[in-house]
C-alpha cells in the first residue's frame, strides 16, 4: 500500500539499482549500415505488460540494411520465431556484454544456410539455436546479417539491445553512451493529475483523479493554465502525462528520469537506468496503469506502490504520497529528463483542502491482499486463483455475474460473463481461471476462454475443456466467458494456380483468422515439409525458395490451425 510522507521536513531513503559496469561506449559501432541514424523508440519506453527492452533504429522504410557486429564476440544464440523479435541473433561480446539484433530480413549466409538445415531436420518452423564460443566467432565490423520486418514488428526497423552477460540485466545503451542520437528538444509536459487515498482496512482507497492543463512559456519551462493553487486532500499523489522528441522524426519517445520536491525537498525520483526481464512487468505498477491503457504517453504515477521495486526509485520518501493540512500551502516541482539529458519542468502551488476525503469508501467487496494467495469466485461455476505477490498492490474487489453477451459470428457464447478483478487491474503473474459450463460434445474441442473488450467485441484468452469447465493460465483481466469458435482459418495465395514462378523468389500466402490467431501451419511442396515464415502483423506466411529452379509443375498443400483447433487445408500447383 501507499505511505503518507509530510511534503516538507521529511528524510528521503536512497534505493541503488545492482551493480553492473556501466558500458564504455568506445566499445562499440553503431549497428545498422547505410541508414539515416534516426529512431523510432528508446529503452524503457513504459508500455502496458512491459518496458521497452531496447532502442529501436529506423532503417529508412526498407528492409536489407546490412546490421554488423559492433564489438568483437559470437554468435552464441539465433532465433527464428513469428512473434516476439522474429528473426534474432545474439551476439555474446569480449567486452562483457551481449547484443541483441531483432525482427531481422534475413542472417548472414552461411548462418541462413545452418538455420535451413536445422529447420529441414527438426521439421520446425520456428527453432532458438545456441552455440559455443568457437562456432561463429565474429571481429567488430563483420555482417551478421540484414535488418527486417519480422516478428511482432509495426514496420522495417532494427530493435538493438546491449545486455550484461553474467546478469542479462539491459543497458539503457543511449545514457551510457553507446548509442548517441541526434537530440537537443526537451520533453513535454502534457498534462498532470491529483488522486487523494485513503486507507479502508489496509485497502488504498482512491479519490476520482483530477486534471490539469500545462501550458509552456516562452522561457521553455511548464506552468498550468490556471492560475489559482491546486486544492490537494490530506494524503494523496501527482501522476504526469509526458513525452520525449527526437531531432528529424515524429515519433514519441519514454523519458528517462523524472523528480518531484516540495518546497525543495526532493521526495520522488524515478529512472530508468536498467532491469533484468523478470521485471519488465513491474511496468504496470511505475506507470498508472489505467490511465496509460488509453494513452499514448508515458504516464508515470509519481508514488510507488508496494509491489514497484525500490531499484526504479533512487529517491523516495514514504513512497510519494504528500500530506497537506486544511489552509496550508506549499510549492510542487516536478523535472522531466530525457536519455539525452534535455529537461522541462513544472511549477506549481497547492492549498490543502478544508473538505473531507473525496473519495468514496466501499467496504462491501472483498479485500485481496499481494502478500497471500488469493481464491476469488462468483457462485459455484467461477473462480479466479491468484498467487502471491501478483498483484502490486491490496485491492477491494466485486466479483460478479453478467448477462449473456451477444455471440458474434463464427463464435457460439456458451456462459455468461464474469468479472473477477476490473479490466484496468495489472497482474505480475498469470492466474488460474476456471469456469464451469455445459458444453455439446461437438464443440468441445473448440471451446476456450474469451475477454470482452470496452467496445463489447471478444478476443481470444484461451484455455481448455475438460470434466464440465473450462480452465485458463492467464493475465487477462476484466469480464470473461466460455465460446467455442466454429470456424477455421482462411487461406489465400497470392500467386493464381498454376503460375508461373520460375524468377519468384518466394511462395506467399495471405491467412486470416476471426478469433484465436493463426497457431500453427505447415507447408508441403511435392508432398515433402518445407520451411514457411509467418508474419503475423502482414497477415502472411512466406516460404523463401531454397532450391534451383528446374521448370517444373509443383504441387503445394498448405495446413493452418487455429488456437481453437478449427483447421484448413488448400492445395495447388505452381511451375518452377
Amino acid at each position: 500500500m501507499l505511505l503518507a510522507a509530510t511534503c516538507a521536513g521529511a528524510s528521503a531513503q536512497t534505493h541503488t539499482a545492482d551493480p553492473v559496469p556501466r558500458l564504455d561506449p568506445d566499445d562499440y559501432i553503431f549497428p545498422v549500415q547505410q541508414a539515416s541514424r534516426l529512431y523510432s523508440a528508446n529503452f524503457g519506453e513504459l508500455r502496458p505488460g512491459h518496458f521497452h527492452a531496447g532502442v529501436d533504429i529506423k532503417t529508412d522504410g526498407e528492409e536489407g540494411h546490412p546490421l554488423i557486429a559492433v564489438a568483437d564476440g559470437h554468435v552464441s544464440r539465433m532465433v527464428v520465431s513469428a512473434g516476439g523479435y522474429g528473426r534474432a541473433l545474439y551476439l555474446t561480446l569480449d567486452n562483457g556484454t551481449t547484443a541483441v539484433y531483432g525482427h531481422l530480413q534475413r542472417f548472414r549466409a552461411d548462418l541462413e544456410e545452418h538455420l535451413r538445415k536445422e529447420r529441414y531436420a527438426r521439421r520446425s518452423n520456428g527453432v532458438d539455436l545456441w552455440f559455443e564460443a568457437d562456432r561463429w566467432p565474429v571481429r567488430q565490423g563483420d555482417v551478421i546479417g540484414f535488418s527486417g520486418n519480422s516478428g511482432s514488428s509495426l514496420g522495417p526497423h532494427l530493435h538493438f539491445e546491449i545486455r550484461d552477460t553474467p546478469t542479462q540485466r539491459l543497458h539503457n545503451l543511449v545514457r551510457e553512451g553507446g548509442i548517441r542520437p541526434e537530440d537537443n528538444l526537451p520533453p513535454r509536459i502534457l498534462r498532470i493529475h491529483y488522486v487523494e487515498v485513503d486507507t479502508l482496512g489496509g485497502v488504498p482507497v482512491r479519490s476520482p483523479a483530477e486534471s490539469y492543463a500545462v501550458v509552456r512559456d516562452a522561457s521553455g519551462h511548464y506552468r498550468l493554465t490556471r492560475s489559482e493553487p491546486v486544492g490537494v486532500g490530506r494524503r494523496g499523489y501527482f501522476i504526469l502525462e509526458t513525452s520525449d522528441r527526437r531531432n528529424g522524426v515524429y515519433n514519441t519517445f519514454g523519458v528517462w528520469r523524472v523528480t518531484a520536491s516540495c518546497d525543495g525537498q526532493p521526495y520522488f525520483e524515478y529512472r530508468m537506468d536498467g532491469f533484468t526481464h523478470d521485471l519488465s512487468r513491474c511496468c504496470d505498477a511505475v506507470s498508472c496503469y489505467a490511465m496509460k491503457l488509453s494513452s499514448r504517453n508515458e504516464v508515470i504515477r509519481l508514488a510507488q506502490l508496494a509491489g514497484a521495486p525500490d531499484c526504479f526509485y533512487p529517491v523516495m520518501v514514504e513512497r510519494g504520497l504528500v500530506r497537506t493540512a486544511a489552509g496550508e500551502s506549499h510549492r510542487i516541482r516536478i523535472e522531466v529528463e530525457d536519455d539525452c539529458g534535455n529537461r522541462s519542468s513544472l511549477e506549481f502551488p497547492i492549498v490543502g483542502r478544508r473538505e473531507e476525503f473525496r473519495g468514496k469508501p466501499d467496504s462491501s467487496g472483498v479485500a485481496v491482499f499481494p502478500g497471500r494467495n488469493s481464491l476469488i469466485r462468483v457462485g459455484r461455476e467461477a473462480e479466479i486463483r491468484i498467487q502471491k505477490k501478483s498483484l502490486y498492490e491490496p485491492l477491494f474487489v466485486h466479483p460478479e455475474r453478467i448477462d449473456l453477451p451477444q455471440s458474434p459470428s463464427g463464435l457460439v457464447v456458451l456462459s455468461p460473463a464474469y468479472r473477477f478483478l476490473e479490466a484496468t487491474t495489472p497482474l505480475y503473474s498469470p492466474a488460474l481461471v476456471t469456469i464451469r459450463t455445459r458444453v455439446p460434445a461437438e464443440l468441445r474441442l473448440h471451446t476456450v476462454l474469451a475477454g470482452r473488450g470496452r467496445s463489447g467485441g471478444l478476443y481470444w484468452v484461451g484455455g481448455t475443456y475438460s470434466n464440465g469447465a473450462v480452465t485458463a493460465v492467464t493475465r487477462t483481466t476484466g469480464d470473461l466467458l466460455v465460446v467455442a469458435d466454429t470456424l477455421a482459418p482462411s487461406i489465400r495465395p497470392l500467386f493464381t494456380d498454376g503460375a508461373r514462378l520460375s524468377d519468384a523468389a518466394e511462395l506467399r500466402f495471405r491467412t486470416s483468422d476471426n478469433f484465436s490467431g493463426i497457431a500453427s501451419w505447415t507447408l508441403r511442396i511435392d508432398d515433402e515439409w518445407v520451411p514457411c515464415d509467418r508474419f503475423p502483423m502482414k497477415g502472411t506466411l512466406v516460404h523463401r525458395f531454397d532450391r534451383p529452379a528446374t521448370r517444373n509443375r509443383h504441387t503445394y498443400e498448405l495446413t493452418v490451425r487455429d488456437a481453437c483447433g478449427n483447421t484448413a487445408r488448400h492445395t495447388g500447383s505452381f511451375i518452377r
